[in-house]
């Protein structure tokens, strides 16, 4: 499976993300009709959530979300539980995105409660992993990445058709516009797949997981992400807000697909 999964983050209003969303269903209805083994997903913010539900539902696009609490319901100010989620129709949720782990303070232990909240309703979380620069300049992008996706999976065990999707997106490079090489996110990849495989067993890890790039990608860049062996898609911030540049990007995806 090819992933191409938009993060709106907080950069739209109600109004502009059910516009942005109608343009990218009925481009991606027709041009991706074809397209078999990709998975074309929008995370708007919370609030525009149930407008865009109403234009995906029943469209090869999904629906996502930017977050999620661990608890189903309780006294939990300002949060949003799994179960209103999928009441909405959301497939999937980010998880940990380095956004949350910068200025909000999420821990590896929040993101693992998240996922495992999330997979208990059938949500497949994406669980964002990356470096800051200073780690990645001492030395220790490897430690700190495969010590996140650790955490994020500590008893988490996949049955039927759970799936998860992790995120590399190095934490230095977000909203910079300056991507990592391929050959870079194919290294770090690589060791991602790796983990999986020893905490999941080589195949469920096959089946069921998927490892994509997150980190200023954009049409001029993910051809060449995504023939790296092991870059199964992305995770797109800036360039998902352009409808023709994510169509484009849509277009590619399934050339990769179909490669």
């Amino acid at each position: 499976m090819r992933y191409l999964i938009a993060n709106w983050k907080m950069q739209l209003s109600e109004p502009e993300s059910e516009s942005l969303a109608r343009g990218v269903v009925q481009r991606w209805a027709g041009e991706g009709a074809s397209a078999d083994g990709v998975s074309v997903v929008l995370c708007p913010s919370h609030l525009a959530l149930e407008r865009v539900a109403s234009i995906t539902k029943g469209t090869p696009v999904a629906l996502g979300a930017q977050d999620a609490f661990w608890m189903d319901k309780g006294a939990y100010t300002g949060e949003i539980s799994p179960v209103t989620l999928r009441e909405l129709g959301a497939e999937y949720c980010l998880v940990g995105h380095s956004e949350r782990r910068e200025f909000l303070g999420e821990t590896d232990e929040m993101v693992n409660r998240k996922t495992l909240a999330l997979l208990k309703h059938g949500i497949v979380p994406v669980i964002c992993v990356g470096e800051t620069r200073a780690e990645r300049e001492a030395g220790k992008r490897n430690a700190v990445v495969i010590d996140q996706v650790r955490a994020a999976l500590d008893g988490v065990s996949l049955v039927g058709a759970q799936t998860v999707v992790v995120a590399y997106e190095p934490r230095w490079v977000i909203g910079t516009g300056k991507a990592v090489t391929p050959d870079d996110a194919a290294e770090m990849h690589h060791l991602i797949i790796s983990a999986l495989h020893d905490l999941l067993g080589a195949d469920v890890a096959e089946r069921q997981t998927a490892v994509i790039y997150g980190g200023s990608a954009d049409s001029s860049n993910l051809a060449a992400f995504l023939a790296m062996p092991g870059i199964s898609g992305t995770l797109v911030g800036g360039a998902s807000l352009k409808q023709d540049e994510f169509a484009a990007m849509a277009r590619i995806t399934a050339d990769a697909a179909r490669a």
